[in-house]
This record gives C-alpha cells, structure tokens and sequence, in this order.
C-alpha cells in the first residue's frame, strides 16, 4: 500500500516521502479500514519531528486521524460483544498510521459516519469534537445565556465550540489573528470576533458584554488564560485546552480569588483510562447536535488536497498558520475507487 514512513525524524514536513510499504496486519480484535480521507494534526507536525509525547519506534506510519469503509472485521471478537460494524460499514477515528491507504485500528476508536455527513466531512472528527464538547459541556457546564470567548476560533477545535457554543444558546466572542479568520469563525456562528492581535483586546471582549461585565467561559487553546482574566465576569470558567501558542503560562492565583473564578483543564485523551464512561455521553451529546444539523464538519476548503503526496503540502500550510478549520487531506484507493 501507498504510506508515509517515518524511518527517521524530519526537520521540515516537506521533506516527507511517500513510499510502498505492506499493508497492516490487523490482530484479532482490530478492523481493516479502507482509508478515503486523513486529517491533519499539530500533533503530526511534533511527531514527525520527534518532538511529541508519544513516539512510535521506527519504521512508523504518520497520521492519527480518518475516514473510511471497514474492509475486515475482527476475527476474534469477545462473545459477550459481537462486532458492532460491518464490511462496507462508513466510519471515521482515530489510529497511529493514517497517512496511508488502509489502516487497522480497535472497535474503541471507530464511530459510525453521521447522517448527513460524507467521509471528507466526517474525517476531522474525531480528535476536535469532543474535546470541544467535553470542555464546554462537561467541564464548563454552558448553558443558555452564557457569554463564551472562544481563542483561536477559525482552528479545528476552536470552530468547533463554536458551534457547540450556539447550539446550547450561548453567545460566543471568536478571538483570531487576522481579519479572515475571524469572518470563518462568524460564518461558523460566532456573534463577535475581536483580533487577539490588539494589545488591548480584553478590553474590546469586555465591552462587548451586558453592562461590561465580562464572558462567562473562557475556552483557550492557545496560551491567553492570563490576559482572559481582565475580561472574564464574576464566578466565570477558564478552560485550558492546550498550548498552541508555544508558551505555558502562569498566573498569579489573586485573579483567581478576586473575581471567584474556576480554573480547569480538559484533556480529552486522558479519559479513556481515568473516566471511561463520560466518553459514551460525550459521543451522545455530540450525535445529537450532529442529528439536528446544529453541528457541521470544520473542513478547510480555501484549497483541495488530494492524493497521500500532498500530504506534506499540507501540513505545512498547517504549520505555517496559512489555514483554517480542519485540513482534510482525500485519499483516492490504489484502484482508483472513492467513496467521497
């Protein structure tokens, strides 16, 4: 099959190749997938590099993120537990080795394409959606009425709680560094969009509330939770997703006592193994708002990326801040069929 192999760490996403490799060898439990669509990560970008948490040994597959159609299923499957998909079944999730035609990957880590979406729009997923919906939903507690600044709002997981934001019947104040991105992020639902950019940008979020009084939820996946407390109201919430900005930051704990503010952090990843049953509602709650068409895929679509050679294309766009959304790479099958 057609892959990106990482046998050693790459200075530069453009220095990737692609190569013929063997198709993957599924263990009993796993599914083979037919890969027709790879989403891109910043995760990727620190893999490739050498420089994230998790580090396969070499040879390895990039990738982490897609669509497909299930071509094998287990063929030991727990007898309690029959498989839940079928051959031809459409699915998107998550697996180490995306960046390639097919992959293999546990029942845990597939959900069933949801009506209304394709495999294009369904590829990007997995990793954003609930994180943004854990953050807000299970985290922050939004409801109605709640004024919600949104960092990064025209990134994959930032359009994402944008969306969710409004289906709960918040107000959401997008935050973005040009004036482009911001325009994405309202026509994704957001009401307001301020450019972090400004040196006193807290201050343009602030007087954008009822009588001045600060946002209810702040959700940064940047690196802004110390400046957000000059805008946040009393009793507010800040959701630390990440650090996208480069910078781990401090803050002094007298903000977080003068204005009664809750500090927490989401790490979606980490709940398979500390608290698997809120993954189901998480899921839940996201189907549902894909169901009632509250929710829709994030895809950047400013340009088309086709075929696994323009992977490395686009992860340096990615890199290079050049795009929005989610970055979904189509993979046509080496016998030319698509599903797309």
């Amino acid at each position: 099959m057609k892959a990106i192999q990482i046998k050693e760490y790459v200075k530069a996403p453009l220095d990737l190749q692609i190569t013929q490799v063997p198709s993957p060898e599924p263990s009993p439990e796993q599914y083979t997938v037919a890969v027709h669509a790879s989403s891109t990560n910043f995760f990727d970008l620190l893999q490739i590099s050498g420089k994230y948490q998790h580090q396969p040994p070499f040879p390895w597959i990039a990738g982490h993120e897609f669509a497909g159609v299930i071509t094998a299923t287990p063929t030991a499957p727990s007898k309690s537990h029959p498989p839940k998909y079928n051959v031809g079944d459409k699915v998107f999730g998550a697996a180490q080795g995306t960046y390639a035609t097919t992959v293999v990957t546990s029942e845990a880590s597939l959900r069933p394409v949801p009506t209304g979406f394709d495999l294009f729009s369904a590829a990007g997923l997995f990793s954003t959606m609930p994180t943004s919906y854990a953050a807000l939903v299970t985290r922050a507690k939004i409801k109605a009425g709640d004024w919600v600044l949104i960092h990064a709002a025209a990134g994959g997981v930032g359009l994402a709680a944008v969306q969710i934001a409004k289906a709960f019947g918040a107000t959401v104040i997008a935050t973005a560094g040009t004036q482009q991105k911001l325009d994405v992020a309202k026509s994704f639902g957001a009401d307001y969009g301020v450019n972090y950019r400004e040196e006193k940008w807290f201050d343009s979020v602030r007087a954008l509330t009822p009588k001045g009084r600060g946002v209810d939820i702040v959700y940064d996946p940047v690196g802004l939770i110390d400046k957000s407390t000059k805008c946040i109201a009393w009793n507010g919430r800040l959701v630390v997703i990440g650090f996208v900005g480069g910078e781990i930051e401090s803050i002094r704990t007298n903000k977080i006592l003068l204005k009664n503010i809750s500090v927490m952090g989401l790490h979606w990843g980490a709940y398979s193994k500390n608290e698997p049953e809120e993954i189901e509602n998480v899921w839940n709650g996201l189907f549902g708002l894909f169901e009632a068409k509250k929710v829709r895929g994030t895809n950047y679509t400013d340009r088309e990326y086709v075929g696994l050679e323009s992977v490395p294309e686009a992860l340096h766009a990615l890199g290079a801040r050049k795009t929005w959304g989610k970055v979904v790479i189509k993979v046509p099958q080496q016998d030319g069929a698509s599903k797309l």
